[in-house]
């Protein structure tokens, strides 16, 4: 069957929906996005007066979050989900990298996934994404990119998609005049989001994005998942992709993929690789997490890993187990290469929401990070390989 013809099959079996089928399809998004994105402590949240002066002066980057994904107006304080424009002004959020999820398997799990199943085609159809979006991953991760932009136009300046070096200058330049200001910027999650074409890179790059996570939860064009059924490592399509990132002015992110992947891409990459999101197998050893010689690999080639803030990537369900793992890291590969991805808004039950990342940096102080170190991990240290990377 022909896109076109799977297009207009779906467009057509979804206008024959009844209204409690349509009710019913609204529902599920719904309570998808409530009870995927919780947070083991409800905020308000407590912190120390040392803690809080802290946190105040830094300029927090998180690699990760996945509220595109959802049907929530950004700018509005919600009390769904991990984050919205007035909750990462509250933490002082001076960067905040967007995702654009565009293929899930249905039942996920971390071992093992079949991608023919796909729980975003659903989603997509419940929350009432453009028709084109309900076939192609690349229409997908396009809206996603519409709806930041569009975010950042109703917002009066308070979000900026930032795409080059030096709207990453003007985000921290505005924020040390005292305005309230958040850089957005872009990212893809798996690059099937190429829907299988090299040349949609310098799409997606036109449209915004500028980092690019090669897999997600299953086995792609480009090569295998850390949750995929073959483990394999770069395809040739892979080896393009990774050959192309750079000039097209984005960073690649192994995030979710194979061990063989990893490694391939560390062997080929030219610049800095980043891990948005993830663990250390040493302080919880499983699939989704950077083993310690991949860890000092991406450290030697000037790279940063994103330290998570769930439970399987950390080994707890605590802030401190996120500030126990970004101590593991900084003394395997040193403290510049350790940052923060929360995964917020990513189908996962979080320690805290946004507002409470100043928990976090109180318990970085705890375990002996000193305030200069606190800074380059909670922001610090990815806004450097930001600058050197991007336009």
């Amino acid at each position: 069957m022909g896109a076109r013809t799977r297009t207009a099959g779906v467009v057509l079996g979804a206008a024959g929906l009844g209204a409690g089928a349509a009710a019913g399809l609204r529902g599920f998004a719904a309570h998808q996005a409530r009870v995927r994105n919780g947070v083991v402590l409800a905020p308000p949240y407590v912190v120390g007066a040392a803690a809080r002066e802290l946190h105040a002066r830094l300029d927090v980057v998180d690699l990760h979050a996945d509220p595109l994904l959802w049907r929530r107006d950004l700018l509005r304080r919600s009390t769904s989900g991990h984050l919205d424009l007035p909750r990462l002004a509250e933490a002082n959020v001076a960067l905040q990298v967007f995702a654009s999820v565009t293929q899930v398997p249905m039942g996920l799990n971390f071992e093992r996934n079949d991608p023919r199943r796909d729980l975003i085609t659903l989603l997509a159809i419940a929350q009432g994404w453009p028709p084109r979006t309900w076939t192609s991953r690349l229409e997908r991760a396009l809206y996603a990119a519409q709806r930041l932009h569009r975010f950042a136009e109703r917002s009066a300046g308070a979000l900026r998609v930032v795409r080059t070096g030096a709207d990453v200058d003007a985000v921290l330049a505005a924020r040390s005049r005292g305005a309230r200001v958040v850089g957005g910027l872009l990212a893809i999650e798996g690059s099937h989001a190429l829907d299988g074409r090299l040349e949609n890179l310098e799409v997606l790059a036109d449209a915004g994005f500028r980092m690019i996570g090669l897999q997600h939860f299953f086995d792609n064009e480009a090569g295998g998942s850390a949750h995929g059924v073959t483990q394999g490592g770069l395809t040739p399509f892979g080896r393009e992709l990774v050959a192309r990132i750079r000039s097209a002015g984005m960073l690649v992110d192994v995030a979710h993929s194979s061990p063989a992947v990893v490694g391939d891409v560390l062997r080929v990459a030219e610049g800095p690789v980043v891990v948005s999101h993830t663990g250390l197998r040493g302080t919880s050893d499983n699939e989704r997490n950077l083993s310690d010689e991949h860890a000092r690999a991406v450290a030697a080639g000037g790279g940063v890993i994103g330290i998570a803030m769930f439970a399987h990537a950390v080994g707890g369900p605590g802030v401190d187990d996120t500030a126990r793992a970004m101590r593991y890291g900084a003394d395997l590969v040193g403290v510049d290469h350790i940052a923060l991805g929360t995964d917020f808004d990513g189908a996962i039950t979080t320690s805290v929401d946004a507002t409470g990342l100043p928990l976090l940096t109180e318990s970085l102080l705890r375990h002996g990070f000193t305030e200069p170190e606190v800074a380059a991990v909670m922001g610090g240290n990815a806004l450097r390989v930001l600058r050197a990377a991007l336009p």
